[in-house]
């Protein structure tokens, strides 16, 4: 997998409605959820409570919280582009998200996204990223949505 290497406006410009790539896979264990909800406070038996989840769970297992699911976001769209010339890049904002299905302990996600809307904003660059997170061997998307970055070029 290549990423894509933006170095100014024109060049994100230039994918405007184009799909911008596919991240790799990345699986998501039971400590990994486990560690998300020590550190949201968020400790509902659907997602730590392995032994409860076996026989209770609609799923048979531990879910991944939706949250987690979404803060895995930035990392799988660093594995897509490559931006160079930044001051920084800030979140900005979601549109229209929704979580579609939800990831069992040990499945894995990724991420496609395409190039949704883009504004030079003098010199700040709003980013709108039509994004979907995928299940691996599941037709259902774990969560889908619009994602905002502003990029602050040097």
């Amino acid at each position: 997998m290549s990423k894509v290497i933006v170095n100014n406006y024109e060049e994100f410009a230039a994918l405007l409605g184009k799909n911008i790539g596919v991240s790799e896979y990345v699986e998501i264990p039971q400590e990994r959820i486990n560690e998300f909800a020590d550190a949201t406070l968020d400790h509902q038996w659907i997602h730590v409570d392995t032994k409860r989840a076996k026989t209770e769970s609609p799923f048979k297992t531990t879910i991944v919280h939706g949250y987690l699911t979404l803060s895995m976001l930035p990392y799988l769209w660093q594995q897509i582009i490559q931006v160079n010339n930044l001051k920084m890049m800030v979140n900005y904002g979601m549109d229209n998200m929704r979580f579609g299905q939800a990831v069992k302990s040990g499945e894995s996600i990724r991420l496609i996204a395409d190039l949704y809307n883009i504004q030079n904003l003098r010199g700040t660059v709003k980013v709108e990223v039509k994004f979907n997170i995928e299940i691996k061997d599941s037709p259902k998307k774990a969560l889908s949505g619009i994602a905002t970055f502003l990029y602050y070029f040097n």
